[in-house]
């Protein structure tokens, strides 16, 4: 029998492959976008819980609530980690290009449980991280879990193709966002395109995000409403913009490297108390504006609504980059797609009302500008422009956003490109394999 072909069926073996692996995605992204939805749920509720808790409470009270609930947050995720998964630390996607790539393996078991409830005490109790990061691991791990009960043979093509269709998954059901989650697949986790691997994320993606528009509701993660379009006019701001993030993502960067680097100095302490100390920072931080911990959405929300007065704003984008930088490097489960784009709105909101300033024509509605902060920085850090563009889109729903978009997010790929700094989760994979091979000498 030729190997090629099925007989009488007229499709290629690559064809072939596509149709058998279409039940497979389609159960990986129904999975992954429950436990991706359950998790997402779960941390807006415990969010609006905290802050609506603190901004309740008398000045006086706030403070030990605030830094308890972070301190133990920290410290029990730090923990989990540490001692059951130390590869479920931070976002979990250098550690998923590690597993397409070949370099790592996926102990799903382990991941699944560790990821979620150590990103939901960490976040929850108020650390400056994202879902995204999590949920995207979750995934991941989702799509082994689901090849195993399909029985894909280990080393074969499918079972990365089907890892890689719940990474996707992972990011639609955080952000509302299949797109984004397809192009995330093949720009960031692969790199290439191949016709097997997309169509295993798409079916995946667009599952996830159906599964998680019925559980947690059928509207974009940040509805702007009545926004104008920007004008032609806007294209100069929307440039500077993007120079800026270009900028800003380089300092991101290596200042994260360099987060994870001091907390190194921490290693012999407890897991609790690494991770209680950065609590006690951001509980502090919470208690005197609740809005500026945890995943940071009511902030981005206020930014693109234009809400933040100017004198605030630059005092909220460097007490958001630093409640990010002792977050993450103190190794709890939580990612930096959320506080970045937080970062981004806030400092595209302060260009924007900049430029108002010197040329009101340029930018006669400030606030759209933080929605090109957001894809300029995710851009600058990532390097996957156009998973900066797609996801900015599918997150407001404003499609006449697409050129100024382009502008901002190709100028700080740029910038960044031109600086020669590493995408940040290229950084921090080759950082866990020099890490892990120090070990392996030290042990030897």
């Amino acid at each position: 029998m030729d190997l090629r072909t099925e007989p009488g069926s007229g499709l290629k073996a690559e064809e072939v492959k596509r149709r058998h692996i279409l039940p497979k995605a389609l159960v990986i992204g129904l999975v992954a976008g429950l436990i991706s939805s359950a998790f997402r749920m779960a941390l807006q509720w415990s969010e609006t819980r905290r802050i609506g808790w603190l901004l309740r409470l008398p000045w006086r009270e706030g403070l030990p609530v605030a830094i308890g609930l972070a301190a133990v947050g920290g410290g029990v995720g730090v923990w989990l980690v540490r001692r059951f998964a130390p590869e479920a630390a931070g976002s979990g996607i250098p550690h998923m290009k590690s597993v397409v790539l070949g370099e790592a393996q996926l102990n799903w078991r382990r991941i699944l449980p560790v990821k979620f409830l150590s990103g939901l005490a960490s976040i929850g109790g108020g650390m400056a991280l994202g879902r995204e990061g999590p949920t995207i691991q979750i995934g991941g791990a989702t799509g082994l879990m689901v090849s195993t009960w399909f029985r894909v043979k280990p080393g074969e093509g499918e079972r990365k193709a089907l890892i890689s269709a719940g990474a996707g998954a992972g990011l639609a059901a955080a952000f509302n966002a299949p797109l984004a989650g397809v192009i995330f697949v093949l720009e960031e986790l692969h790199g290439s395109f191949t016709p097997v691997i997309f169509v295993a994320a798409f079916l995946a993606c667009v599952t996830a995000d159906v599964v998680c528009r019925v559980m947690t509701g059928d509207t974009p993660v940040f509805a702007l409403h009545g926004m104008a379009v920007p004008s032609l006019g806007a294209l100069p701001v929307a440039l500077l913009v993007g120079v800026a993030a270009g900028f800003g993502g380089v300092l991101f960067n290596r200042t994260l490297i360099a987060s994870l680097d001091a907390y190194e100095r921490l290693r012999q302490w407890p897991p609790f108390a690494v991770g209680a100390l950065a609590g006690i920072v951001v509980g502090v931080a919470a208690w005197i504006y609740p809005a500026v911990s945890g995943s940071g959405g009511m902030l981005a929300a206020n930014a693109l609504a234009g809400n933040i007065a100017i004198r605030w704003v630059l005092v909220l984008i460097v007490a958001r980059f630093a409640l990010t930088m002792v977050s993450y490097g103190s190794g709890t489960a939580g990612g930096i797609f959320a506080p970045l784009l937080v970062i981004g709105a806030l400092g595209g909101l302060a260009v924007g009302r900049a430029a108002y300033a010197v040329a009101p024509a340029w930018a006669a509605h400030p606030e759209i500008f933080a929605v090109f902060g957001m894809g300029a920085l995710l851009t600058a850090i990532v390097r996957a422009p156009l998973t900066g563009i797609v996801l900015m889109i599918e997150l407001t729903g404003e499609y006449g956003f697409m050129l100024p978009l382009l502008v901002s997010c190709f100028a700080a790929y740029g910038i960044a490109e031109a600086m020669n700094e590493a995408p940040i989760y290229e950084a921090l994979r080759e950082r866990a394999l020099q890490r892990a091979a120090a070990s392996a000498v030290a042990v030897a």
